[in-house]
């Protein structure tokens, strides 16, 4: 997908079809390709599609927080001249989403998390990698998935890069530090626009109770469950996923 890159001034984005806006949004170690499965689909399915890159390593470090990362966002949109769009987001994704919705809840038609950070999501902090282990990256990578094959040897060496490179270590500590000061607890009741959460039964990352009180907290949310499934249903079980959005869409008239 890296290579359909378009690239725009400080922008770098993927986008197909033509239709009503879909602004997908990855996680902090999250690659464009996580959401092949979702962007193929729904781009043939009356939908624009648009995956950004996240500026998440190349903001200055005091400014590599949620919050600033939601105003590239808004400032992306602008660029796209995009007035409203559905927001989807895993993990860190999902927070920036909810972020962002905060601020600005009239540009967003609908919300899509999966996996999402915002309420609580076990601290990098606590088991970062160890810089320099391959095998305990390996682990690491797959322990995300309900089923460890998912963690190419691509995707292994990826986060291994990210973590040998120190730059990135110190970025992704502080946008992890930042997603824990930035809870949404409090945000989530006032965020009055429709939201699909679909979860991974066995996400050990942000665990089923998560969605749980995603779904209490958002006063018009639907909870959907993937079984077999991690941190990453879009990545485990596209088909699935792609099958719960379309309905949601269709049944909520998104």
């Amino acid at each position: 997908m890296e290579k359909n890159l378009i690239k725009d001034g400080k922008f770098s984005y993927v986008e197909a079809g033509e239709g009503k806006p879909i602004i997908i949004l990855h996680g902090l170690m999250g690659a464009l390709s996580n959401f092949n499965g979702v962007f193929n689909y729904f781009s043939n399915k009356g939908y624009k599609v648009i995956m950004p890159e996240l500026p998440i390593y190349k903001l200055p470090l005091l400014k590599t927080n949620v919050k600033n990362i939601s105003k590239f966002l808004k400032e992306f949109m602008a660029y796209k001249k995009i007035d409203k769009a559905m927001l989807l987001g895993n993990s860190l994704g999902g927070h920036i989403a909810l972020y962002f919705s905060k601020l600005n809840l009239k540009n967003v038609t609908g919300l899509v998390l999966t996996g999402s950070s915002g309420l609580y999501e076990k601290s990098l902090g606590d088991t970062y990698p160890k810089r320099g282990n391959y095998e305990y990256i390996k682990t690491k990578t797959q322990e995300v998935f309900y089923n460890p094959t998912v963690a190419t040897k691509e995707l292994v060496d990826e986060i291994y890069a990210s973590v040998n490179d120190r730059s990135k270590v110190i970025k992704t500590l502080a946008i992890a530090k930042s997603a824990i000061r930035h809870n949404m607890a409090k945000d989530l009741p006032n965020l009055k626009v429709p939201t699909c959460i679909i979860w991974g039964k066995q996400d050990s990352v942000t665990p089923p109770e998560v969605a749980v009180d995603f779904e209490k907290l958002l006063p018009d949310a639907n909870l959907y469950w993937v079984d077999k499934c991690g941190h990453a249903p879009m990545m485990e079980h596209p088909n699935e996923f792609n099958q719960i959005l379309e309905n949601w869409l269709k049944e909520r008239n998104l």
